[in-house]
């Protein structure tokens, strides 16, 4: 893995727009001089680099659904503060085997050694247009010859395909996002998923959670056109649901969600505390631990909901401490080890591994030249020599 320097294309703004990026303005602080989408720097890796990457994220992916079987199994929804009228609705959508649709690994990896885990993002994760799509046509453009690791779209496709054979004739499924997105990053993405859709032959109608309403009569959730939400595939996460007014319609219903209800386990940063109980040593793991830091001296204080690098507070071996604003926090903190991010010219990359279904599919990179990665990091495109 290394850091290359290449010279933008002359377009590269309206390329990016008309490959379904158009919120690299608004998503990212206008005062910074540097921009949300860098292609004058990019990141080569090695094939069989990215091959062994790849069977880190299955492993990792495969041990967190072993966390979710845990949890179901014990009961230990109270680690994760998730409500107790919530808890039986996890374990029945985890035992129906509920599909799910995809994941981003957040991993530190700079070369060599062992990729860390920092976080999984199971529910509702961004950057997939500019992943999925914007950085594929980059290389085409600007280095045919090579390669990329990316299956992303290819391995939706055929997701849906999958998930369309198990809704018989239910109609279309229903894809939303929320008005309180100012960026438009959420609704540009939601659009992408009914794309991949589409293309699998699974009509689709775009709402906003918003304009979801609750037919009292027939206990159903409707649309605008008073039609049922037979299927839901959401950019709004499920601790926001649970605790909408109509959250406690949600039993009785059968309405389908994508992602589904168990990804609650997933979706929360304790998970890294389960992980670490469960595979205690593992070399893709940081010691995490649940509201104490142990017997950790440096470490990452990570809100359980916390986003976009939020309420989070960093303590470095040298005893610096780092503080980022936010209202997030009041479930609980976890506690993780500190990893140094890897520093390519001053810059600190974060890999985003993709899963689709239960399979390793792409990567996108976000660099900051700070500590966290939050919504003032760029993403850089990738590339593997042929």
């Amino acid at each position: 893995m290394r850091r290359a320097r290449s010279a933008p294309r002359d377009d590269w703004a309206e390329k990016v727009e008309s490959h379904g990026l158009a919120y690299h303005r608004t998503a990212h602080p206008a005062h910074l001089p540097r921009p949300y989408w860098d292609e004058s720097v990019h990141y080569v890796f090695e094939m069989d680099e990215v091959l062994a990457l790849e069977e880190v994220v299955e492993e990792l992916h495969g041990m967190c659904l072993q966390v979710v079987e845990h949890v179901v199994t014990t009961g230990r929804y109270h680690v994760l503060g998730i409500p107790e009228w919530v808890a039986p609705l996890i374990e029945e959508s985890w035992r129906r085997g509920d599909p799910h649709l995809y994941g981003r690994f957040d991993l530190s990896y700079g070369g060599e050694g062992p990729a860390k885990l920092l976080e999984y993002n199971a529910d509702t994760p961004t950057s997939l247009v500019e992943s999925a799509i914007v950085q594929w046509f980059w290389l085409q453009e600007v280095f045919p010859k090579d390669d990329q690791w990316n299956s992303i779209h290819e391995r939706l496709v055929a997701r849906w395909k999958g998930i369309a054979s198990g809704l018989g004739d239910d109609g279309p499924v229903h894809f939303a996002w929320t008005h309180g997105d100012e960026t438009a990053e959420e609704v540009m993405t939601i659009a992408y998923m009914q794309e991949t859709a589409d293309e699998a032959g699974l009509p689709g109608l775009a709402i906003a959670m918003e304009d979801i309403g609750w037919d009292s009569a027939r206990e159903r959730f409707v649309d605008l056109d008073e039609k049922e939400i037979r299927t839901l595939c959401k950019l709004y996460p499920w601790e926001w649901i649970v605790n909408e007014p109509f959250g406690r319609n949600i039993p009785g219903t059968p309405t389908g969600w994508i992602e589904p209800i168990w990804k609650m386990v997933l979706s929360n940063k304790a998970l890294l505390v389960l992980l670490w109980e469960l595979f205690p040593g593992h070399p893709n793991l940081l010691p995490t631990y649940l509201n104490t830091p142990s017997d950790l001296t440096a470490y990452v204080q990570k809100p359980l909901l916390g986003r976009e690098g939020a309420s989070m507070r960093i303590v470095t071996p040298d005893g610096s401490e780092q503080r980022t604003q936010g209202d997030y926090g009041k479930e609980g903190f976890v506690f993780q080890e500190f990893c140094a991010l890897p520093d390519f010219d001053g810059e600190h990359p974060v890999l985003g591994a993709w899963v689709v279904h239960d399979e390793s599919a792409g990567l996108g990179i976000r660099e900051t030249s700070g500590l966290i990665t939050d919504d003032t990091s760029s993403f850089v495109p990738h590339r593997i020599p042929l």
